[in-house]
């Protein structure tokens, strides 16, 4: 990472019960399992191990964000702060449903192949996903200029987010992968973004100067 850019670290919270099987969307209540709990940990002592060590930490509202990151803020002494621009995407009726059952209806095909053209019913759309979150994300790297900043959030929001960073269309973002307490990285050089890693869920070596 270089000294004079401002580095984002992008944290997707770790697995749930319901991970892989639920749209959970904003619904409350919902935990990280005992896995996600060892994920989050271990994230925290590879990040303890970074130099220079990031500097705050931003986390979505939602329980399984926090508790993703409450960890991390121990290892690094850091305390959260809270952003609503980092939330899940609002899935609006479809929150709770099985992926397995959404998959049947003929809108996944919009969702999968050209989620710009698609709204949740009674939510959010994917365009405005993207919005929310990069807008939230570049005022937290104005506010911490030079610094590197982890934030926590979901993986609809993150693989938007990676993927307006790129310069990719969001029709694309379906192709990239968030896996759960993966990091993602993208560093502000200039007011430039550029990706540093996607999805690493092992060594930090490439984030450490050169």
């Amino acid at each position: 990472m270089n000294s004079g850019s401002t580095t984002i670290l992008f944290v997707r919270h770790g697995t749930t019960a319901t991970t892989g099987s639920i749209l959970p969307g904003r619904a409350p209540g919902l935990h990280l399992s005992s896995r996600g709990i060892e994920q989050a940990e271990s994230l925290a002592e590879r990040l303890s191990e970074l130099a220079p060590k990031p500097t705050a930490i931003y986390v979505s509202p939602l329980e399984r964000a926090r508790e993703t990151a409450a960890p991390l803020a121990v290892a690094l002494k850091l305390k959260p702060v809270v952003d609503k621009g980092l939330t899940e995407c609002d899935f609006g009726t479809w929150t709770g449903k099985r992926l397995a059952t959404l998959a049947k209806r003929p809108e996944w095909a919009n969702v999968r192949h050209s989620p710009s053209t698609f709204r949740f019913p009674g939510g959010e759309s994917f365009s405005e996903m993207q919005s929310r979150i990069w807008d939230a994300v570049s005022a937290i790297a104005a506010r911490h200029k030079r610094h590197t900043v982890i934030v926590v959030s979901h993986a609809d929001p993150i693989k938007s987010a990676i993927t307006y960073a790129l310069g990719v269309p969001i029709d694309l973002f379906q192709r990239t992968v968030i896996s759960p307490c993966s990091l993602s990285a993208v560093t502000f050089s200039g007011g430039t973004p550029i990706v540093l890693c996607v999805n690493n869920t092992g060594s930090l070596t490439e984030l450490r100067p050169s």
